[in-house]
């Protein structure tokens, strides 16, 4: 079996089918984005809430990640290689109470979802400022996006304007539809 967010040559998740290309598929209209009233907030179980200006999200550390993203219809984009701010950035600065066990990533108009702290805090979990070297496309979630490389595609949350750590999971926008609660690709964790 492949490790979490990655497909070895050829192989793919169970019921995954490569794709050349990620299509573009979000909920609702694309925000639109002004960098001068922009904000992130992190918040919840933590000892330190950011508020987080455009300026200062670009001025976060950055690093560079290969990673698949496979959706839960059934479609796997291999090797993206996304550039932007580490989750675990994000949390060595807010400082989590140590009962945090999930991060809800929302956009502005209340699309979410919930991951474990341990797949928000991953190496190759980040918020995309880019993708394949240019910027991150407001279709594709530009200007912010997480990327959950070891989970389905719904939980790579577009058009990021909060990170919320929980002490209890919290269904997302999919998860109240049925959607599972861990959405791990390599499990087939689809529909609970």
């Amino acid at each position: 079996m492949a490790p979490a967010g990655t497909a070895s040559e050829g192989e793919l998740p169970p019921g995954q089918r490569r794709v050349a290309e990620a299509p573009v598929v979000h909920v609702g209209e694309i925000p639109s984005f002004d960098a001068a009233t922009w904000h992130l907030r992190v918040e919840g179980a933590v000892q330190s809430e950011l508020r987080l200006a455009w300026r200062d999200v670009l001025a976060l550390p950055q690093v560079e990640v290969s990673a698949d993203m496979h959706a839960g219809t059934g479609w796997s984009a291999i090797g993206l290689r996304w550039e932007g701010v580490p989750v675990r950035a994000l949390a060595a600065a807010c400082e989590p109470r140590p009962s945090a066990r999930f991060v809800l990533a929302r956009d502005a108009d209340g699309y979410g979802a919930c991951v474990p702290l341990d797949a928000a805090l991953a190496t190759e979990t980040l918020l995309a400022l880019r993708l394949h070297g240019d910027p991150l496309q407001p279709a594709r979630g530009g200007p912010l996006r997480l990327v959950v490389p070891s989970r389905y595609a719904w939980k790579s949350v577009k058009w990021v304007r909060s990170l919320v750590f929980l002490e209890q999971d919290e269904p997302g926008f999919w998860e109240s539809r049925g959607a599972h609660a861990n959405g791990d690709p390599w499990r087939g964790q689809r529909m609970s």
